[in-house]
């Protein structure tokens, strides 16, 4: 199975489908994993999530990380653990969803938007976090708080990431992102997924490289 760390450095880049059902995931999922994709979210409040992360753990678990988004509940965790997801992605700072996903071996990546927010988490155990949403933490927010927060902590800023918008949070500190509607929108068919992760595949790599 892929660790969390070797998802990210492959590609740091969240697919969230929100709204995916489990009729359709398998195919969005596969024009994602083709396209490079390593990490996998569905949001708990999609249709039949469980259903989603379970088909998607199944088919995909040895090449990418799946899990589940909007996780605001500890009792929701073991739910995703039954069905195989090893993600829990959560929109909000809260402690005791962290320490029950890290009781059951579960990667974390909770919400924050303050400093305070962020040192909250890592001490509850997080693998990392989720700055969110971004569009009320511009680059330059970002890089105060990247300024003081742990270097090794991956931070991935989430909400209405674009292409046109991950160069100036990468350079202010960024190590991934989770990339939402500009990816995936209910109605989205696996092509239409498709091309539009290979545009972000190849916008992160040229990030990347143009830092190594």
């Amino acid at each position: 199975m892929l660790a969390f760390r070797d998802a990210l450095a492959a590609c740091p880049l969240v697919a969230i489908l929100r709204g995916v059902k489990p009729e359709e995931c398998i195919g969005i999922g596969t024009a994602l994993v083709d396209a490079g994709f390593t990490i996998i979210e569905v949001p708990l409040n999609s249709p039949d999530p469980y259903a989603s992360i379970a088909l998607l753990s199944r088919e995909f678990g040895t090449r990418a990380l799946v899990g589940a988004g909007t996780v605001i509940d500890p009792k929701q965790v073991s739910e995703v653990a039954q069905a195989g997801g090893r993600l829990i992605v959560m929109p909000h700072a809260d402690s005791t969803v962290v320490i029950e996903a890290k009781a059951l071996g579960l990667t974390t990546l909770p919400g924050f938007a303050t400093p305070t927010e962020a040192f909250a988490m890592l001490a509850a155990g997080a693998d990392g976090l989720k700055l969110f949403p971004a569009e009320a933490s511009p680059p330059k927010v970002l890089k105060a708080i990247r300024a003081v927060l742990p270097r090794d902590v991956p931070i991935l800023p989430v909400g209405s990431i674009t292409v046109e918008n991950m160069g100036d949070y990468w350079s202010s500190g960024a190590n991934g992102f989770g990339l939402g509607s500009a990816l995936y929108k209910v109605g989205n068919s696996a092509e239409q997924v498709g091309k539009s992760a290979a545009k972000f595949k190849a916008a992160i790599e040229s990030l990347m490289s143009a830092t190594a």
